[in-house]
């Protein structure tokens, strides 16, 4: 079994920043990509960056520029730094990755249980 668990949200003010954390754990045997995605009210659930296990990274043009994806592989973990938010970065925030387990070589989707982000103006 594996796990994802996101940390980091909150409120902040607009302009301010947040570092959301996202963390695997479980029978774990390779990590593939990992992506953070954001679902606010009303609103399908969005896919903000992703970074692969090499390192590659992409970006929402929605975002860019102003948050920044990063990972530690001895960690499983992956990183988002929100720099600049706005009152419209306003959403559930959530963390998706492809692991491998150790009972099976095949890749699945895992996703983390959110954590909110509000950014007041």
């Amino acid at each position: 079994q594996v796990q994802l668990v996101e940390s980091g949200g909150g409120l902040v003010q607009a302009g301010g920043s947040l570092r959301l954390s996202c963390a695997a754990s479980g029978s774990i045997s390779s990590v593939n990509a990992m992506a953070w995605y954001r679902q606010a009210p009303g609103k399908q659930r969005e896919l903000v960056a992703i970074i692969t296990s090499g390192g590659s990274t992409n970006y929402a043009d929605s975002v860019k520029g102003r948050f920044t994806i990063s990972r530690d592989n001895a960690k499983n973990t992956a990183y988002l730094q929100m720099n600049s938010l706005k009152p419209e970065d306003t959403a559930v925030y959530y963390c998706k990755a492809g692991v491998a387990t150790t009972m099976s070589l095949r890749l699945y989707d895992y996703w983390g249980q959110g954590t909110q982000v509000t950014v007041s103006s």
